[in-house]
């Protein structure tokens, strides 16, 4: 009995400590989540309506790649918030884990467009790239920053 009560004290420690590890995020880490969110899902959608122009004639895959351009640097800090996160929380290889974080997101907006006949995915989805193709960075970033219940982010917010 003695034994049992000794694991079980160690086993609590382990995944109290393992809670301890996973953190949670600033108000910057959870806006570079959301935005590199964002940004995997748009390009799924690019990919995906990429036969639909914008209104300024550019099929979508091709409208995505230009405000991918347009916000490289923005979605480079992104990812380096990110990797600094899972650094500080005993990831290994943050470059891995970042990849796997972008490949989940990817794939959740991919489920939509699987269950959706192609042109009910394109006419429900498509216009965001029309609409983040004029965004400044000041107005990404403000999207970015607003939490949405469907979509949560991966860690609690820090209690200040």
């Amino acid at each position: 009995m003695k034994r049992i009560l000794i694991l079980s004290l160690c086993l609590a420690m382990y995944m109290s400590g393992s809670a301890l590890a996973s953190g949670c995020y600033t108000p910057i880490e959870s806006e570079a989540e959301q935005g590199i969110r964002i940004h995997s899902e748009l390009m799924v959608i690019g990919l995906n309506c990429a036969h639909m122009a914008d209104s300024e004639g550019n099929n979508l895959y091709v409208a995505h790649s230009q405000f991918t351009k347009k916000h490289e640097n923005l979605f480079a800090r992104y990812e380096d918030i990110l990797k600094e996160y899972m650094r500080k929380n005993g990831t290994k290889n943050t470059e891995a884990a970042l990849h796997t974080l972008r490949t989940e997101f990817a794939n959740k907006i991919s489920v939509d467009a699987a269950k959706m006949r192609p042109d009910i995915f394109c006419k429900t989805y498509a216009e965001r790239i029309s609409k983040v193709a004029s965004m400044d960075e000041n107005t990404l970033r403000k999207w970015a920053a607003t939490p949405f219940k469907g979509h949560p982010v991966s860690q609690p917010i820090c209690e200040h």
